[in-house]
């Protein structure tokens, strides 16, 4: 098997707990080719290549990569997104984890004109099966995830038409450990070291995060309960504060002004995170209010296709857990976004789910997150970012 690999979509099914079966985080596309010819040129280097494409190091998860025809690479398939489910959920059956599952495969599949994928199961409770023959038979049919496997093949095939092309499995995703061919457990191997997987340094080169587990991805939008305190009780004198800012320029005939004032002190603020400055409460809270001013929020966007994107979502992440309601739900939807346009579909993710719980009606990130879930590709998103960048303009500050 050789694969082009494509930095591919990453859909994340266990970041929605308001759902009986979690189902997805629809990652981002990065364009229709790879940015580098990166080969995937045997089971154990898909597998040691997969934290790369996920984003982190799955665990307990079944992770599915869906192929389609690359179109320069006549007859060898490109990985065109990366699906991620947890093995255990609560009130879940195996079964219904498997139905569940194969559905929403199976619509990333059709959306994208794709026929094959392919499936690894990543458990440490897992054990490699026997060597011999009967033995590995009987491993593979009776096996803890024979069930699981099965309904999902079955399922992609009846109802969309879609083959599994392959399954292994694999304890974790470390160097030497044993991966196994489901279908045929004879077929076997050592995975590679990780992260001397081309895909691996492709995507650290390009500057994209891989992280050890998924948790640490949900911590960067916990709450501090201690500083949102402290937050919360300076965000009084913050609002009071910008009401009299903004009533004199009301009465001066500039709102403009005010709009200005309030843009350029938070990018001041990203400019001294950028020099390793970290924020007071009280500084906290006033970009909070800033951030309910529309005008300077639609601007805030363009910051994600800046220069200044990587200190900007370090802000947005400090303020999500620092704020709550709303204000969280604001913060979140910048970081959701930030991540969204680099290609981190994971935290992106994560990101309109903290949005939407803190704010259910949320415009901006029902907008963002039905983007995600659809699969719209970063580019076709960047439109924001460039709306952004004419709303700066439009109170004489440039945004690139």
């Amino acid at each position: 098997m050789t694969t082009p690999v494509n930095p591919a979509a990453v859909e994340d099914l266990s970041r929605h707990p308001r759902r009986t079966v979690t189902c997805c985080e629809r990652g981002p596309r990065f364009g229709s080719a790879a940015p580098a010819q990166l080969h995937v040129d045997d089971p154990g280097e898909l597998i040691a290549a997969l934290p790369a494409m996920v984003g982190f190091v799955p665990e307990r998860s079944l992770v599915v990569a869906v192929l389609r025809g690359a179109p320069d690479h006549a007859g060898i398939p490109i990985i065109d997104a990366v699906v991620r489910v947890d093995l255990e959920q609560d009130g879940v059956s195996r079964r219904g984890l498997a139905t569940a599952f194969a559905e929403h495969v199976g619509r990333i599949c059709v959306s994208e004109n794709a026929g094959e994928v392919l499936a690894v199961i990543v458990d440490d409770r897992i054990r490699e099966p026997a060597a011999r023959r009967s033995e590995v038979r009987r491993a593979t049919r009776t096996g803890p995830f024979g069930t699981l496997i099965a309904t999902f093949a079955r399922l992609l095939v009846d109802d969309h038409d879609v083959v599994l092309g392959g399954a292994w499995a694999v304890r974790a995703i470390d160097k030497d450990e044993r991966w196994w061919s489901l279908p045929d457990a004879e077929r076997r191997g050592a995975l590679p070291d990780p992260a001397t997987s081309m895909v691996t340094v492709a995507h650290v080169l390009d500057g994209r995060p891989i992280y050890r587990a998924r948790s640490e991805l949900t911590a960067m939008v916990a709450t501090n309960y201690a500083l949102r305190e402290q937050v919360a009780a300076e965000l009084v004198d913050a609002l009071t504060a910008a009401h009299l800012r903004y009533a004199d320029a009301i009465r001066r005939g500039d709102p403009d002004g005010y709009h200005r004032q309030m843009l350029e002190r938070v990018l001041w603020h990203i400019a001294n995170i950028e020099f390793g400055t970290r924020l007071a409460g009280g500084e906290l809270a006033e970009l909070a209010v800033a951030l309910r001013d529309r005008v300077v929020r639609d601007a805030l966007f363009a910051l994600a296709v800046s220069d200044h994107a990587v200190a900007a979502e370090r802000l947005w992440a400090e303020l999500v857990r620092v704020l709550s309601d709303s204000d969280r739900a604001d913060a979140a939807a910048l970081l959701g976004y930030s991540a969204y346009v680099r290609g981190d579909g994971p935290l992106a993710g994560i990101a309109f789910d903290a949005a939407l719980e803190a704010d259910p009606s949320h415009p901006m990130a029902i907008l963002l997150d039905t983007a995600l879930r659809a699969g719209m590709r970063p580019d076709q998103l960047r439109r924001l970012a460039r709306s952004g960048v004419e709303t700066a303009a439009d109170l004489g500050i440039e945004l690139c």
